[in-house]
């Protein structure tokens, strides 16, 4: 074989074995690509697994929660048809009970208007409301009693009240007579109103002139009152307690002075007097009693007491602190004796010198 043919032969098979490495590389990546897509796939299926069941709890969380509004949607209907129905039976209670109280009210007004209308009829030519006899403080009691009252019980008794005095009206199928003796009767009640109208402003005269005594009363006591505190006559009638004056009003000038002065000027007075008083007494018995004579203890066993000297020695009789400030000693009781004695024997030779 020639050099040429060996080179040949030599050429193909480097690119053979080149051609079986690329090849060899590609099929390993093949190999690489083909397990990454199954594991992917494998991933995939899993993923779509779990989320297929997550979805499937969802839905039933979903259909729960769908069950669980409606039966709380039928509860709260029930409540708000119990609450309802209870709000009705309490209403119909309060209606009721109104109802009763004032039917009860209506009666009682009933029976105090008959009551009014039997004393209001003539007894021997002399009508007992409008009799001078009576009690003066009557009428205060009865206004006391209708102040207590409101605008609506007022109101309410007003309307009950003439719903009893003024009854209705049945003019339906009545004679000419009958309606002659129906106005007659009617005519007969307007003059009964107007007397107890005339009463009533009477009543209401005596009652405004009680107040205004009862008024005048209290002013003349408040009067009396200020004059024993020896203010004004006139200070506690008015509708503010009494100023304090704390300048004179006849001086021209502004007042400077703070609330903390003006009310030093009340200060003091008695308390103070009494207070130096009391001063004054204590430093006099104070220097009283630190000028008084001290009483020296008697010795025992050659020392005395709250004095001691020093170690086996007596207390010195002459140099003790305090010894200078003390008084002298009280004679003794012999000697008062003896000049008592001479006392008594010169009174009778003085008697016979006189003689």
């Amino acid at each position: 074989m020639s050099d040429d043919e060996s080179a040949y032969s030599d050429a193909e098979k480097r690119k053979k074995k080149g051609d079986e490495g690329a090849n060899f590389l590609k099929n390993r990546q093949q190999m690489k690509m083909s397990e990454l897509d199954e594991q992917l796939a494998e991933y995939i299926a899993e993923w779509r697994k779990q989320r297929q069941k997550e979805e499937d709890e969802l839905n039933k969380l979903k259909d729960k929660q769908a069950k669980r509004k409606i039966l709380r949607a039928e509860e709260e209907k029930k409540l708000s048809e119990q609450k309802k129905a209870e709000e009705e039976r309490k209403m119909r209670e309060e209606s009721e009970r109104k109802a009763q109280e004032l039917e009860q009210k209506r009666k009682r007004l009933e029976e105090v208007e008959k009551k009014r209308q039997q004393m209001m009829k003539p007894n021997d030519g002399v009508k007992k409301f409008g009799s001078k006899g009576g009690d003066k403080l009557s009428n205060i009691q009865a206004a006391k009693g209708e102040l207590g009252k409101t605008k609506e019980q007022l109101a309410e008794e007003k309307k009950i009240a003439m719903s009893i005095r003024v009854q209705p009206l049945n003019l339906d199928g009545l004679q000419p007579s009958q309606l002659k003796s129906k106005a007659e009767a009617m005519w007969a009640l307007v003059v009964k109103l107007e007397t107890e109208k005339y009463d009533m402003e009477e009543r209401m005269k005596r009652q405004d002139y009680d107040l205004k005594e009862l008024k005048e009363r209290q002013k003349m006591q408040l009067r009396q009152k200020a004059l024993k505190k020896g203010l004004d006559a006139e200070a506690l009638t008015g509708k503010h307690p009494p100023k304090i004056q704390t300048a004179s009003k006849f001086e021209r000038r502004t007042d400077r002075r703070t609330y903390d002065d003006k009310k030093k000027l009340f200060e003091g007075g008695l308390n103070d007097l009494i207070r130096e008083d009391l001063e004054k007494r204590w430093s006099e018995n104070m220097s009283l009693f630190e000028s008084r004579s001290r009483a020296r203890l008697p010795k025992w066993f050659g020392e005395r007491p709250g004095k001691k000297g020093k170690a086996g020695e007596e207390t010195p009789e002459d140099g003790e602190e305090g010894e200078a400030d003390l008084p002298p000693s009280p004679p003794p009781p012999a000697e008062e004796s003896e000049e008592e004695e001479e006392e008594e024997e010169k009174e009778p030779e003085e008697e016979e010198e006189e003689e």
